[in-house]
């Protein structure tokens, strides 16, 4: 199964948007079934078959994530972060201000899900294979 050193030296080939699918991929073809990335902190869940599990720790202080949520302004900067125009932490900023808490990625659909707060679906996008 997957470990914690493997996912972080995938994830460190990803300094933007543009470059999430192949990480996907990578990370997908070591055995990740879904992830779930929280902004607040930055830790993230990994899970594999059979209830395995592997998590990344807390990446930075904590940030506030905004009680009402703005999906307009949150699609546009996600659509400029995909283009390569912000870096990963400029986009998780972006994510607590406009009431993002968290994406979770699923690999049999090939889909990035972004919830707010209140655990409400706010964008399902597919991902590019």
């Amino acid at each position: 199964m997957f470990t914690v050193e493997q996912i972080k030296a995938a994830h460190s080939k990803v300094k933007s948007g543009a470059d999430f699918p192949a990480y996907v991929k990578e990370i997908k073809a070591l055995g990740v079934t879904h992830y779930e990335a929280y902004v607040a902190d930055g830790h993230i869940d990994y899970h594999g078959i059979g209830n395995y599990m592997a998590q990344v720790p807390a990446k930075y202080a904590p940030l506030v994530i905004a009680d009402t949520t703005d999906s307009e302004q949150f699609k546009r900067e996600l659509v400029a972060h995909q283009q390569g125009k912000t870096d990963f932490l400029t986009f998780i900023k972006m994510c607590a201000t406009v009431g993002i808490e968290k994406w979770v990625i699923r690999m049999d659909k090939m889909t990035c899900t972004y919830y707010d707060k209140a655990g409400n679906e706010i964008l399902v996008e597919a991902i590019p294979e």
